[in-house]
């Protein structure tokens, strides 16, 4: 009776760890984008001899709240990452134990990357890294629901080509991540006005990124038409839907000036569009080769 119950909670569970790792992403673009990043100017406490935001700091009440708020929600994705393991080893699914014990290290590993962002001011280097660690650990919550059912991974016939076009594929969509982090490094939306930014041109790392999602999206649809897979193509159209998507954003908000309200879009088009690209990665690694 207890398995059984332990068997149906780990989906929810897992994907409960899944949707926070996202929503701290998002959570983290506002901060970002309200100019909250130095809402708590000092770390591990929001501000000298106080955890939590007090009255009349002068970051203001609301940069300092959204700022511990986002800290906040990292003491939920631990929660949920113990309980995520603890659901495992009384199952003793030891397929996923370490893709479990690995998201509560990584999670555990954000704390003191946070506060480097904040004792250094919000340099874009450990702010683009706090965000790409998190885009790993989707990536592993995402592996860690696929296989969250025991037998869930099945044998297919991948040919090689595809399988080495998934490959660029998952490359490509990482590149595109890492070269936006240093477009938003370099661009108004630093997390406070002070904040320093990448001394490079806005302009021709976005046309870098952009030229990058092109490529992206060249190799999709050549990995659609030369598959015959139909779990590796449904994935695809899944994808083509969610990176157009991202991608009229991406050029609305350049053309538009970067609004606050496109560019948090934006930020949640990407969590979606790299589960979607790790998704069609998985598919491609499960099948055999031939």
């Amino acid at each position: 009776m207890m398995r059984s119950r332990l068997e149906r909670a780990l989906s929810p569970l897992i994907g409960l760890l899944l949707v926070l790792q996202a929503g701290i992403v998002v959570t983290g673009g506002a901060v970002r984008l309200t100019g909250s990043g130095l809402g708590c100017p000092t770390w591990p406490e929001c501000t000298h001899g106080s955890i939590a935001p007090v009255p009349h700091q002068a970051q203001g009440v609301f940069h300092s709240w959204i700022e511990f708020g986002n800290r906040l929600l990292t003491f939920a994705l631990i929660a949920a990452s113990i309980a995520v393991i603890v659901a495992i080893v009384r199952l003793k699914r030891k397929d996923i134990r370490t893709l479990g014990i690995w998201q509560l290290l990584g999670i555990i590993a954000q704390i003191p990357l946070g506060g480097i962002t904040v004792l250094t001011h919000l340099n874009p280097i450990p702010v683009a890294g706090h965000f790409l660690l998190s885009i790993a650990l989707i990536a592993a919550g995402t592996t860690l629901f696929e296989r969250r059912h025991i037998n869930a991974v099945t044998s297919r016939a991948i040919e090689m080509k595809n399988f080495l076009l998934a490959r660029i594929h998952i490359i490509l969509s990482a590149l595109v991540i890492i070269v936006g982090t240093v477009v938003t490094g370099s661009g108004p939306n630093a997390g406070d006005i002070s904040a320093p930014r990448f001394n490079i041109s806005i302009d021709r790392v976005a046309w870098l990124h952009a030229g990058l999602v092109i490529a992206l999206m060249v190799v999709t649809v050549a990995l659609f038409f030369s598959c015959n897979d139909s779990l590796l193509r449904k994935r695809i159209k899944i994808f083509i839907v969610a990176a157009l998507a991202q991608g009229a954003i991406g050029f609305a908000q350049y053309y538009q000036g970067l609004p606050e309200l496109l560019v948090g879009m934006h930020l949640l088009g990407v969590t979606l569009v790299w589960i979607s690209a790790w998704r069609i990665h998985l598919a491609a690694q499960i099948g055999k080769l031939r």
